[in-house]
C-alpha cells in the first residue's frame, strides 16, 4: 500500500516508518525540518517537508503521495517539553501548538485526503488523563471523556475531542483513532536522561495526595507496532493503546524511582499540591482515569511486548 505518515520523525512517526516499510508498503514520511529528511531516506520513506497547518501544501503533499492510508502523527510536543515541566498549570498555553495541530492540521489533511480518495485515516489521540473522573477507575473506549477539565487543561481536551470526533466521522474514510497511553522507553521522557526520569531522579515529581490516579502506559515500540497493525487491519473507531498493567501514580512513580536506583520520591498534600503546581496536577495524580485495552487486542489483534511497565521499567534501566 501507499502510506503518508505525518510527524514521521517524531517519537512513534521513527518507529513506524522501518515497521511499514518492512512489511513493503511504500511511505511517504513529512517532517518540518530539512535536517531530519535524509533520516526517513535512510528508514525507506520519501521525505516530504510539510507544515500540516498550511491547507495548500498538504493538498499538494496528499495529491502527490496518494495515499491509500494516511496516519497522523503529528505534533509539537518535542517542543514544548519545558513548558509541561515548569508550568503545568498553564496545559493550555502549554499545549497550544499541538492543540492548534490536532484540530486545523487535522482538519487540513482529512480534506485533503477526501480529495485524494484516500481509503483510511490513523489518527493519535491520548488515553493517558482524558477520561471522565468518576466512576471505575479503568476506562474503555465507550466510556466518556472529562466534560468538566480542571481550569486551564478545557482547550486541550476540546482539541483531541475535535481530532477523534473529525476522524470517526469523516465521510468516505475508515477512520481509527489511537488513544495512547503514555509513553515510556526511548526517546520518551520516561527513558535513561528523560525528562520525567529526570524529575523522579531528582526528586521532583513527588506523589500527591492519596496518588490513587490512575496511569495507562505504553512502550514505544509497543505503540509502533499498534500503530502498524491499525493500518492494516481493525473497524474503524477508537482504541485504547495501552499495556496491560494500569498503575496508581503511587505505584508507579516509587518503582521507577527505584529501577532507576533513584531515591524514593516525596509525598506532597494534595492542598499543596493545588497551590504549587495547580488543580490540573492535583486531579491528575489523585483522580485520572486509566485504559483498558481489551478492544486493540481483539480487534487490532495486536498484543503489547511489554504487558506491564513493571517488566519494562527494570529492563530499560538496566540496559544503560
Amino acid at each position: 500500500m501507499k502510506i503518508l505518515v505525518t510527524g514521521a520523525t517524531g517519537a512513534i512517526g521513527s518507529r513506524l516508518i522501518p515497521l511499514l516499510t518492512a512489511a513493503g508498503h511504500t511511505v511517504t514520511g513529512t517532517t518540518t525540518s530539512e535536517e531530519k529528511t535524509e533520516q526517513l531516506r535512510a528508514a525507506g520513506a520519501e521525505p516530504v517537508v510539510l507544515d500540516v497547518l498550511d491547507a495548500a501544501a498538504v493538498r499538494e503533499a496528499v495529491a502527490n503521495a496518494a495515499p491509500e492510508v494516511i496516519v497522523n502523527e503529528a505534533t509539537a510536543l518535542s517542543r514544548q517539553k519545558d513548558v509541561r515541566a515548569r508550568d503545568l498549570r498553564r496545559m493550555d498555553a502549554g499545549f497550544a501548538a499541538t492543540n492548534r495541530l490536532r484540530t486545523e492540521g487535522t482538519d487540513n489533511l482529512l480534506a485533503a485526503a477526501g480529495e485524494a480518495g484516500t481509503r483510511r485515516f490513523v489518527a493519535q489521540s491520548f488515553g493517558g488523563w482524558p477520561y471522565a473522573r468518576q466512576g471505575g477507575w479503568i476506562k474503555t473506549e465507550e466510556d466518556p471523556l472529562d466534560s468538566s477539565p480542571p481550569p486551564g487543561a478545557d482547550e486541550t481536551i476540546a482539541a483531541i475531542k475535535h481530532l477523534e470526533d473529525a476522524v470517526t466521522t469523516a465521510p468516505g474514510i475508515e477512520g481509527v483513532v489511537l488513544r495512547y497511553g503514555g509513553f515510556y522507553g526511548p526517546g520518551t521522557s520516561i527513558s535513561p536522561g528523560g525528562e520525567q526520569a529526570e524529575m523522579v531522579r531528582k526528586r521532583r515529581l513527588p506523589v500527591v495526595g492519596s496518588g490513587a490516579g490512575v496511569m495507562s502506559l505504553i512502550h514505544i515500540d509497543d505503540a509502533a507496532e499498534a500503530t502498524a497493525a491499525a493500518v492494516e487491519r481493525g473497524e474503524p473507531g477508537i482504541y485504547n493503546i495501552t499495556d496491560d498493567d494500569p498503575a496508581a501514580q503511587k505505584e508507579w512513580v516509587p518503582e521507577l524511582a527505584a529501577a532507576m536506583g533513584a531515591r524514593p520520591p516525596r509525598r506532597l498534600p494534595l492542598w499543596l499540591a493545588r497551590v504549587a503546581a495547580g488543580p490540573f496536577v492535583a486531579e491528575l495524580m489523585t483522580q485520572c482515569r486509566g485504559a483498558a485495552n481489551d478492544k486493540a487486542k481483539s480487534g487490532l489483534g495486536w498484543r503489547p511486548a511489554h504487558p506491564t511497565w513493571r517488566d519494562g521499567f527494570r529492563e530499560m534501566f538496566a540496559a544503560r
